[in-house]
């Protein structure tokens, strides 16, 4: 019964058929089954089976929420009170959270079950799970092939069945890019339709975040419930929020976009190109428009989203200096060698190379050239976003150029794996939502298309991403 979805779990819990403390049970032994993929750092099993306890006997007395009994693993950078939370990094090793993370306690006061943190890259820098200091995440597909980053421990968790739904971030396709490497859902939402207070931060103009889950019935409760305003966070926006899990039948005919760049990308794998197009032909039989667009800027993504992302991470990470909280070095003899041999100990390879060239790109010589010119183009990225939304309602594009690669495939070589975001960054640097569905499997195994929608627009982008999840497209389920 833990595996199911949502609705059918809680049909069962109200007709008495399962409990949460069989469902918490049954998660916690699938997750001690399968421990070589290291998907959770840390399982909450006492927490999560008193809360189980707790919730059994509030369904007895008629209570019930949205998430009664749901339970729910949490990426390695969401702050729960009293549990630790380290973004899979040494520098933060052993530091406990003194608060929960707004998105945390919506869901707890809906029911939820929290059960546990889940791997990913040393603060959300990476596209494998590769970075991440207490090691790999494998995925359940394939052993051998890394499961996407930088949510890769939330993916993996929700394709093994660990849990019901995962939270992760997405700062430049981390949500995204891993449902497709994993054949799940991932959403990534309008910028500020979630608050992020209690994320740890990476670039705060580009992070969300969002679910994964097996279907796209159970990511949009997990947004509904989510998503609004929030006092502790001033970019969270304030529009009321829509029920997005009861919006989620596909109607009337459509304008679809979908970016000839992408699909013409020689990037892109050609299994992958041609289940695309069958998808936007099927599209076409059934009466919507589908048309494809220039996105001339498209080289340009991937160059402009690491200018400016290094750059916040650059100032976001001042804070974790050996000082206050978190690793301090043992060989450090005074203030100076503190600061310097903490950061250098602490954190890993990929995090000290984004920071520098962050640092870099807001020098005093330096700032001009690359963190201004970034941040025009990414006003012309959005200009042209809002140009294409203004004669469409939706945009296409494949989740990724090709399916999972093997670990080391790309660990020589950071321009080829920052490529890896090339088709995922755009929704980041314009604010706009997006979603990942499974498309299709190459080699026995999954990729993903990716639906995007206007600023705010979700439930239209998740009710068309369950419909390209139906079987009249023939993808998975």
């Amino acid at each position: 019964m833990g595996i199911d979805a949502i609705a059918p779990y809680h049909r069962a819990l109200k007709n008495g058929e399962t409990t949460v403390v069989a469902t918490v049970s049954d998660f916690l032994a699938r997750i001690s089954d399968t421990a070589h993929l290291n998907a959770f750092l840390e399982v909450f099993v006492d927490d999560a089976m008193q809360r189980a306890k707790t919730l059994d006997a509030s369904i007895a007395e008629g209570q019930f929420g949205k998430l009664t009994g749901v339970v729910i693993a949490i990426k390695d950078n969401i702050c729960f009170e009293g549990h630790r939370v380290q973004a899979a990094s040494k520098i933060l090793e052993g530091f406990e959270s003194l608060y929960s993370a707004t998105v945390i306690e919506r869901l707890l006061a809906e029911g939820a079950v929290i059960i546990g943190r889940l791997n990913c890259d040393e603060f959300a820098m990476g596209s494998s799970t590769e970075n991440s200091s207490l090691g790999n995440t494998l995925n359940p597909w394939d052993n051998t092939r890394v499961p996407g980053g930088s949510s890769g421990g939330s993916a993996a968790a929700v394709a093994a069945g660990l849990c019901h739904v995962a939270l992760g971030s997405d700062t430049g396709g981390s949500i995204r890019q891993p449902a497709s490497f994993c054949g799940v859902v991932g959403v990534k939402p309008t910028y500020g339709r979630v608050s992020r207070y209690g994320l740890l931060a990476y670039a705060s103009s580009f992070d969300q975040i969002g679910p994964l889950a097996r279907n796209v019935d159970d990511a949009a409760l997990i947004l509904e419930v989510m998503a609004g305003a929030d006092d502790y966070d001033s970019t969270a926006s304030s529009r009321p929020v829509p029920r997005y899990s009861e919006e989620l039948t596909a109607s009337g005919k459509k304008r679809f976009a979908y970016l000839r760049d992408c699909v013409e990308h020689p990037a892109l794998d050609a299994d992958i190109r041609d289940r695309f197009m069958k998808m936007v032909e099927g599209l076409r039989n059934e009466g919507h428009t589908v048309q494809a667009v220039d996105f001339p800027l498209l080289e340009h993504l991937v160059p402009t989203y690491y200018v400016l992302t290094t750059a916040e991470a650059s100032s976001n990470f001042s804070r974790y200096d050996g000082m206050r909280y978190g690793y301090r070095s043992p060989k450090a003899h005074d203030l100076e060698s503190t600061y310097k041999m903490s950061r250098s100990e602490g954190f890993g390879p990929e995090v000290k190379r984004r920071i520098m060239l962050g640092t870099f790109v807001l020098s005093a010589g330096y700032y001009d050239a690359y963190y201004s010119k970034g941040q025009k183009v990414r006003r012309l990225v959005q200009d042209r976003v809002k140009a294409i939304f203004d004669d469409h309602d939706l945009m296409l594009s494949p989740t990724t150029p090709d399916v999972a690669f093997r670990f080391g495939e790309n660990s020589d070589d950071p321009i080829k794996m920052y490529l890896e975001d090339i088709f995922t960054v755009l929704a980041n640097l314009a604010g706009i939502p997006a979603i990942s569905v499974p498309l299709g499997e190459k080699d026995g195994l999954p990729f993903g298309v990716q639906v995007m929608a206007d600023s705010f627009h979700e439930s239209e982008m998740l009710a068309y991403g369950k419909r390209l999840l139906s079987d009249d497209f023939g993808v998975l389920v």
